[in-house]
């Protein structure tokens, strides 16, 4: 399975990114799809999710100031991040959630690098 991020960069602090993740169409329609990040030296984490019947999680770090989108014609998710703070510094992971499959998929990640 083929998850590509893209949108990663360099910001400021009080910034905005917006990260995008395409999947193939058989994953989008069927599956959940969140958006996980790894800081330095720091377990990978939550920042947000949308389950196959449309419920949403949000890691504690990211309440407010991300939100999580889905355009089904492009099968792409988005995760618009505001605010952004130095802490938000890390690799941003596109993660498919399968019920038929053992263990999450993943994109290769693209990385945030916010400064002071």
């Amino acid at each position: 399975v083929q998850l590509v991020e893209s949108g990663g960069g360099s910001v400021q602090a009080g910034g905005s990114l917006k990260l995008s993740c395409a999947a193939p169409g058989y994953i989008f329609s069927s599956c959940g799809m969140g958006w996980y990040r790894q800081a330095p030296g720091k377990e990978r984490e939550l920042v947000l999710s949308v389950s196959s019947i449309g419920t949403t999680r949000y890691g504690d770090a990211v309440k407010g100031r991300f939100t999580i989108s889905l355009d089904d014609a492009k099968n792409t998710l988005y995760l618009q991040m505001n605010s952004l703070k130095t802490e938000d510094t890390a690799v941003y992971y596109c993660a498919a959630d399968c019920d038929y499959a053992d263990s999450l998929y993943w994109g290769q990640g693209t990385r945030v690098t916010v400064s002071s």
